[in-house]
């Protein structure tokens, strides 16, 4: 028998190991899920972990779904370490790419790429920064509950997108499919290599990365941010204000989704659909945890997260596996995290057996 026993304090290798051993619980389980499907565990395995690498093209995929999940999770882990619960990302994402889409509608022949690009792009930080605003407004000015506002905040993102493409921005050309027109090439981000989707959000996030490093760890603002997460009253008595925090946390966080947004629209989608949300704010979640909220972390993770969506369209392509497959291997890694996160407070140890009284 074991029992878990509090550490006299945290474990600094049990943290940093924690992801790697939580990494190979969910495979051990994705094989065991696998055989109870009745199919071949090793070509299961292979579509998640091979297959997305495989080859340059592979790569190329691998970073245009690893680009808004960085960019997501980013301002997730600047929110989470600042003590502001965002749970809705999806929605800034959702809202990001409705402006950059207005924008983008707005192009005629005349437009060059010069000008469109930028303008799609901080037109999605605009609508991110907006839609986040209305949850810091909610929590600073009546004390509401920014967790709830901000999910319920995804499905009335959900709602408007639906109105729109069903409605005023119908491709009147469209053949009655729910979709906005086809977007004209200058307003494409422009793509790394030819022949290759991968564009050049892939070092956009990478810059992010670098500048949310720069941020949390050398600057003043990050530092009373976190400050403010750990300590709420050292960051009173120091001056720090809860508010500023607040709105700068939800601010940033909603500029950076709504900038995933913009460049999912602008890019590989191409137009607006109802097939916009893909889960990106959510799994961003996953991947701010898994990552431990550091930057360098953030990157890793995103790509492992990109390489289960992936996985998980290969999967039912060429296994036949339902497309909640993709879910099923988040979740698995999530609660893997979780359950792997006790062991950095804690330590198992063995319970001695209990005495048998004598003459039972």
């Amino acid at each position: 028998m074991f029992r878990l026993e509090p550490r006299a304090q945290p474990s600094q290798l049990m943290s940093l190991i924690s992801p790697l051993i939580a990494l190979a619980v969910t495979v051990a389980l994705g094989l065991g899920l696998f055989l109870l499907l009745d199919k071949d565990p090793l070509r299961g395995l292979q579509m998640f972990f091979w297959e997305p690498i495989r080859s340059p093209q592979a790569w190329g995929e691998l970073a245009l779904k690893a680009t808004p999940l960085l960019l997501i999770a980013l301002g997730l882990a600047v929110c989470f370490r600042a003590n502001v619960w965002n749970i809705g990302a999806e929605g800034q994402f959702i809202v990001g790419a409705l402006a950059a889409g207005w924008v983008a509608m707005q192009a005629d022949a005349s437009s060059t790429a010069a000008v469109m690009v930028p303008a799609i792009l901080v037109a999605g930080v605009l609508g991110g920064m907006a839609w986040a605003g209305i949850t810091a407004l909610l929590r600073a000015g009546f004390n509401a509950n920014e967790i709830l506002v901000s999910l319920m905040l995804v499905y009335v993102a959900d709602l408007l997108l639906a109105y729109l493409v069903y409605g005023p921005w119908k491709d009147p050309a469209g053949f009655n499919f729910p979709q906005s027109i086809s977007f004209l090439p200058e307003t494409k981000i422009p793509r790394l290599f030819e022949g290759n989707r991968v564009n050049i959000g892939v070092l956009i996030a990478l810059a992010s990365a670098l500048a949310c490093w720069v941020l949390l760890f050398r600057s003043y603002l990050g530092f009373s941010l976190q400050v403010g997460g750990l300590a709420p009253a050292a960051a009173r008595y120091a001056g720090f204000s809860s508010e500023r925090a607040l709105w700068t946390a939800l601010l940033l966080s909603g500029a950076m989704a709504g900038l995933a947004g913009a460049l999912e629209v602008a890019g590989p989608l191409g137009q607006l659909t109802p097939y916009v949300p893909a889960g990106y704010g959510f799994a961003a979640i996953i991947v701010a945890f898994v990552g431990r909220l550091h930057p360098l972390g953030i990157v890793l993770s995103s790509v492992l997260m990109s390489m289960f969506y992936i996985g998980g369209e290969l999967a039912q392509s060429r296994l036949g596996l339902p497309k909640s497959i993709t879910g099923v291997f988040q979740g698995l890694l999530l609660f893997s995290l979780l359950a792997c996160d006790t062991l950095i407070n804690y330590r198992l140890q063995r319970s001695a057996a209990p005495a048998v009284a004598r003459g039972q």
